[in-house]
């Protein structure tokens, strides 16, 4: 190997791609022609992993016959290793600096044309013509076309080239160039081998479809499916811009714990796990607002998180049990505050990521721009459930509006949990442009402050956009004697079998009694928000490894 892992002579191991090769090939996996990962066309006649047409390789493979041209292919990029170590090379690389990316080159051709540049990625695609041969090298902003001939590279080192394989990593060093079709690409000069591929990708038409499997084995989804690497990588976007909002408005990013002896800020079962050195059971917590709360008792005034949560919960195409939250707090504010800061920090992320505050989510157009909808949620009850509110908050009333909705609940049909359905059933799927819903009533909502005047209504509002929730807000409860009697009645709740119901929680009573100013409390689900700014149906579409159930 020359300087700077640029191949160096042939040490008089069988040449690759030329006569005397002394392997079977792994010719179709390293086309871009549409090959199947488990066709090929064995260890004879073979032209060096380049190449020869699209024909054959499209054609249905067996069944049976798939397994034994996957335990060819795979014994085949196994021989390769051998061939790679031969030649004094090691073929799962080392440091390679690179100057650009492959959206540098093409988006500045204009200033780099005839430059020398360093590119390194994933070889996707591998055609010979003639005494040429042409690369897809793939990286994080996209692709860009290689062209390997004799000349630029010695003759020994373009016949190691025609051995790459679909799926193995490169480096490249060449020159910028257009071909004579027009392709802007880089002319190889010198190339190393970074990383050996062992297992063949997904051939090229039909990619990653099964979407079991692209859950499991994300990392082959991002390389098939460049649509998937743009969701995370707007992801990311989505996060830094939401920092940067808040930042901006004086908020302080703290972090709080993961492992709590009480568990609460939301009506959920929680994971259980054990400290061996203390033998103490500890709760993975399922919200961050108890914590960040006796923050703003201890003088911060404007903090925020963005963390894992998790709640021992179904599996649907909106809930995960681990999940990222984004929950902030800002004294002398209340839920009106939160109100405007939703809306000016959700159209603010759809600005940054789109252009425009109105995104298409699932065939409709949303419409970010502020201000939002607002809608009483015994309004929204009244008018999309034909419920009175006041008929549901008793026991009585409770247990006959679920009989005559037929509701299918999965707790005693109390007040809460019949409310909870209705607006589930009713309400929510109905609430398609961004909606805040508000003024929940008590028994939904532990740890809001009362209306005075309305004492069995709090001053709390999710917002709901295309059918789901996306953020969560109150006035934060700062009686500390009314806090009390919530928890004693969430304690009943659990005596009565409902095991989502909030525990006692002394400490956070005595911090109230140390003294928590008015504030407002926000929370905003990450990756519902994301699934909206990505198009996205399903939430394990934007969580890189969303938890499954272990195959069989």
């Amino acid at each position: 190997m020359g300087e700077d892992g640029v191949m160096g002579r042939d040490d008089g191991a069988p040449g690759a791609g030329g006569a005397g090769t002394a392997f079977p090939q792994d010719a179709p996996d390293a086309c871009d022609n549409g090959p199947r990962p488990v066709s090929g066309t064995g260890p004879e006649g073979d032209t060096g992993g380049v190449t020869r047409g699209d024909s054959a390789e499209d054609e249905a493979v067996p069944e049976a016959a798939e397994g034994a041209r996957l335990q060819e292919v795979l014994k085949a990029r196994r021989a390769k290793l051998d061939f790679w170590r031969r030649r004094g090379v090691d073929p799962f690389g080392r440091r390679y600096d690179t100057t650009h990316h492959a959206r540098d080159v093409v988006e500045q051709f204009g200033q780099l044309e005839g430059q020398v540049v360093r590119v390194a990625g994933r070889v996707m695609g591998l055609r010979r013509h003639g005494r040429a041969a042409f690369a897809d090298l793939q990286d994080v902003s996209g692709r860009l076309q290689l062209l390997a001939r004799v000349g630029p590279l010695p003759e020994d080192e373009y016949r190691a080239f025609l051995e790459l394989d679909r799926g193995d990593w490169i480096g490249a060093e060449g020159t910028v160039i257009r071909t004579r079709r027009g392709e802007i690409s880089v002319e190889v000069t010198g190339f190393v081998l970074l990383g050996k591929s062992l297992y063949p990708l997904p051939e090229k038409w039909h990619g990653l479809r099964d979407v079991d499997l692209r859950y499991r084995q994300r990392y082959v989804d991002l390389v098939v499916n460049p649509q998937v690497l743009e969701t995370f990588k707007i992801r990311s976007k989505v996060i830094r811009e939401i920092r940067a909002f808040l930042d901006r408005r004086g908020f302080y990013e703290v972090e709080t714990p993961v492992l709590h002896l009480i568990y609460g800020g939301a009506a959920a079962r929680p994971f259980i796990t054990h400290h061996n050195a203390l033998d103490l059971d500890l709760y993975l917590r399922i919200a961050l607002e108890l914590h960040l709360k006796r923050l703003i008792v201890g003088g911060m005034e404007r903090v925020y998180e963005i963390g894992r949560v998790f709640r021992n919960e179904g599996i649907s195409t909106r809930h995960n049990p681990e999940f990222t939250m984004l929950e902030l707090y800002q004294a002398f504010s209340d839920y009106e505050g939160m109100m405007e800061l939703t809306e000016q920090l959700v159209s603010h992320v759809a600005q940054a990521v789109h252009g425009t505050p109105v995104v298409r989510y699932q065939g409709q157009e949303i419409d970010f721009t502020p201000p939002w909808r607002r809608l009483s949620f015994a309004q929204a009850l009244e008018e999309m459930a034909g419920v009175r509110l006041d008929d549901v908050l008793t026991e009585d009333g409770a247990r006959r509006v679920a009989q005559e909705r037929a509701l299918e609940l999965t707790k005693d049909p109390t007040p809460a949990a019949v409310l909870d359905e209705l607006v589930d059933v009713y309400v929510q799927p109905r609430l398609v442009q961004p909606t805040f819903l508000y003024d929940y009533p008590v028994v939904l909502s532990p740890l809001a402050r009362r209306i005075p005047d309305r004492p069995h209504l709090t001053y709390r509002f999710e917002a709901l956009v295309a059918g789901m929730e996306i953020a969560n807000a109150f006035s934060e409860l700062n009686d500390p004697d009314d806090q009390r009697q919530r928890f004693e009645e969430q304690l009943a709740a659990r005596a009565r079998g409902d095991e989502e119901a909030h525990q006692m929680d002394e400490d956070y009573i005595h911090a109230l009694e140390i003294g928590l100013p008015a504030t407002g409390g926000l929370g905003i689900g990450i990756d519902r928000l994301v699934m909206l700014m990505t198009d996205s149906p399903s939430i394990r579409d934007v969580i890189l490894f969303p938890l499954m159930r272990p195959r069989d």
